[in-house]
């Protein structure tokens, strides 16, 4: 039997999701309830568990927190989310950490139940693999991936507890910079064919290798990891690392295969430095979109801080989002994606075009507008970061397409709120002039919209249809007549813009259940 873990602060949530789960899954799960992140890390170091389904805001340790947290555990659990509408800020940020998937809150059996069934099929799938790196057979490797990982996902450490953690590995200098000289290197393989766990890209790995490189590889001064963008980390001394890669990776490998390493290092404390000069070699080759490429980050020419970052054009597609102005748009997006200026300038300032757009662009959007589009998530979510493309045009078409549904979603979301406004002047204008012979006519040219089209909208912000909300409007101040006049029952009809009593009456009647004369008579002995 699997464990499953369930933590949300709302008990009613726990319970409820946990409900769900029995009924459906019934005899398959161990369930475990947690009140926040602390309360479920402590169950996970304790008894494990196999997946766990978190709420992102919490307090203490919110979901975000936890999740940090699981990815340094030798044996990561398969983690969903769950999140409202207003959460999506924090839903990428989970994305970036390794979430399986997100459930959005209400939530829907189904979509629970399936997620579930995918959970299940990718369990199997791990502990079916066979070979060396089987499940269960690589708990070193975890180890020694956990503690790595770990070095990385704090940037606070310190030198000294760098040299510490590596020891514990195995891997350790004298810190003074006169050990033995070793490198960094990251290997990466296309999006679809990423290993999930680190025992799976071992086992590829070694398939890579020559026979006659496999006592490198399993050299006890080899380390192997899987970093959260699950490329491959080898640590090992300086020839090692290149050997290694470059049979692994050769020239115009298919499929394609792309690798970056680092200066050679002589200090353990330099293990953070060693990964960002590889992660930057490996990010170099994205740009030359070139297969089989094994890039040393010393043979990088020197282009950070060259290019000019093309701001004031990333500002103005940002206002013309929804202006009607699409050619323009796409004319500027040319110029800030130029694929030349691109391979001129180098993948520091891929980057910062990246970033600057969403920031600038892409999460404005979101901010200001909210989100609904399904297809528009999906898009957004692999256009946030260039490590999700193998070539440079794959990402400038994917922020392209993603400019273009931006452009319709914020035009659609400004003509709402414009004609948000127009309802509300004809409501308005209803309850000035309820008392005149009022018709949807007048009323819709009055505020200069097309009159098919003012019913629809009208009928979305009122939740009821003109007549029905003119009726409402004239009852609700026949019902003040009534009680704060003595005029007669048909003089009220008149004044509310009735035609005859016997309409007024029936009307009266079909809102409040009783006539108006009943209704002065029980308000009168209501006092």
């Amino acid at each position: 039997m699997r464990k499953l873990l369930i933590v949300d602060d709302e008990k009613n949530i726990r319970l409820g999701v946990s409900s769900m789960i029995r009924r459906e899954f019934a005899g398959t799960y161990e369930i475990e309830l947690a009140s926040d992140g602390e309360e479920a890390l402590r169950i996970v170091r304790d008894a494990g568990a196999h997946i766990v389904i978190t709420d992102i805001r919490m307090p203490g340790m919110d979901g975000i927190a936890l999740l940090r947290e699981l990815q340094t555990f030798p044996v990561k659990p398969l983690v969903f989310i769950l999140s409202g509408h207003d959460d999506f800020a924090y839903a990428k940020e989970a994305i970036r950490n390794g979430v399986k998937g997100y459930l959005l809150k209400p939530i829907v059996r189904e979509e629970l139940y399936e997620a579930l069934r995918q959970a299940e099929k990718e369990l199997d799938r791990q502990e079916a693999r066979p070979g060396k790196y089987s499940a269960g057979s690589g708990e070193l490797e975890s180890f020694h991936s956990s503690q790595l990982n770990y070095i990385l996902m704090h940037p606070e450490m310190d030198a000294s507890e760098i040299r510490q953690r590596l020891a514990t590995v195995g891997f350790a200098d004298n810190g003074n910079g006169s050990g033995s000289g070793w490198r960094l290197g990251l290997l990466r393989f296309p999006p679809d064919l990423r290993p999930r766990e680190l025992d799976e890209g071992l086992a590829r790995l070694e398939r890579l290798v020559p026979r006659d490189l496999q006592p490198l590889l399993n050299s006890a001064s080899t380390f192997v990891f899987m970093d959260k963008d699950r490329s491959l980390v080898l640590l090992a001394p300086d020839d090692v690392v290149l050997r290694l890669l470059r049979a692994a990776v050769p020239d115009g490998s298919s499929p394609l295969l792309r690798a970056g390493v680092s200066r050679e290092k002589c200090d353990a404390a330099l293990f953070k430095e060693a990964y960002r000069e590889a992660l930057s070699a490996l990010r170099s080759t994205f740009i030359a979109s070139a297969g089989g490429c094994v890039q040393l980050v010393e043979e990088l020419e020197e282009k950070r801080n060259r290019g000019e970052i093309p701001r004031e054009h990333i500002r103005q597609i940002s206002n013309k989002l929804g202006t009607g102005r699409l050619e323009e748009i796409k004319a500027l997006l040319a110029h800030v994606l130029d694929a030349r200026t691109a391979r001129e300038e180098g993948v520091a300032y891929v980057e910062a075009v990246s970033s600057l757009l969403n920031k600038d662009v892409f999460d404005q959007v979101f901010h200001t507008y909210g989100e609904q589009s399904v297809e528009i998530l999906r898009i957004y979510k692999k256009a946030g970061t260039i490590d999700n493309f193998e070539h440079y045009h794959e990402y400038a078409d994917c922020a392209g397409r993603l400019v273009e549904l931006l452009d319709e979603y914020v035009g659609r979301m400004k003509q709402v709120h414009v004609d948000h406004i127009e309802i509300k002047r004809a409501v308005k204008y209803m309850e000035e002039n309820y008392a005149r012979d009022l018709n949807m006519a007048m009323v819709s040219n009055y505020v200069s919209l097309n009159y098919t089209y003012f019913s629809k909208i009208f009928k979305e912000y009122t939740g009821d249809n003109f007549v029905g909300y003119l009726k409402k409007i004239r009852i609700s101040r026949a019902k003040e007549l009534l009680e704060s006049s003595h005029s007669k029952v048909y003089e009220i009809a008149e004044q509310v813009g009735f035609e005859n009593t016997k309409l007024f009456t029936r009307v009266f009647k079909e809102k409040e259940g009783i006539t108006p004369q009943e209704y002065r008579a029980k308000r009168y002995m209501e006092g």
